[in-house]
């Protein structure tokens, strides 16, 4: 299942118009921000989904019935561009445990490039609820390699995706190769993909734009 966050929140589709542009681009802290802002909507949304149990709370006065998660989920990110993404939903998942994947395009001299997944620091994923933050879904390839990964960790019972911008290809890609049982929800959705696997009109290099022009690997 897709959600566009755009399509039901005038506020996300606001921060995304501001990742795009070009004249807003050079204030890296308010894109961070804005990326975290889509993090903290797209965790309020998600969190609507997960299980619930009732508890007892004492209040000064007496005694309430309240519902609180039943469980804590999982927060993954892709190193290093989903760490503002990971930290908008931090803030409302402020007890769940974390993975962190290093997975990037390896780039070949003739414009082509492979996805290398070199570490992943996580706690067992068996049964667990996880939620994966990758600004953007592009391909697909990294979160395909990711998700696999993840499943060496142990078996989730829910996977859960979000992405700043997502490609309609990658999208795809996702679902046939990883399950259509995982739920992707995005800022918004663009429908062309070039050659060289960037999203259009899409907004760029979220990582460079978030924490600096990194060295071609």
């Amino acid at each position: 299942m897709i959600v566009n966050l755009s399509k039901h929140h005038s506020l996300v589709s606001n921060w995304v118009a501001e990742l795009r542009d070009i004249n807003v681009q050079g204030d890296r802290m308010r894109f961070r921000r804005n990326l975290e802002r889509i993090g903290e909507v797209a965790a309020y949304e998600i969190s609507k989904e997960l299980p619930w149990q009732m508890v007892e709370t004492t209040t000064p006065l007496g005694i309430h019935e309240s519902k609180t998660l039943a469980e804590q989920p999982v927060l993954a990110t892709i190193l290093r561009a989903g760490i503002p993404l990971h930290h908008g939903m931090m803030n409302y998942f402020d007890k769940a445990d974390h993975a962190f994947i290093s997975a990037y395009r390896k780039h070949h001299h003739d414009g082509s490039f492979e996805i290398s997944l070199e570490y992943i620091s996580s706690p067992s994923l068996e049964d667990r609820i996880v939620i994966i933050s990758d600004p953007m879904l592009a391909t697909g390839a990294s979160l395909v390699k990711t998700i696999q990964e993840i499943k060496r960790e142990g078996k989730p019972k829910a996977i859960h995706i979000v992405a700043a911008i997502a490609c309609t290809v990658g999208i795809e890609f996702v679902q046939r190769e990883a399950g259509d049982a995982i739920k992707i929800w995005c800022g918004d959705i663009d429908d062309e993909l070039t050659a060289k696997g960037y999203i259009v009109p899409g907004l760029g290099d979220a990582g460079d734009l978030a924490f600096g022009c990194k060295m071609q690997s």
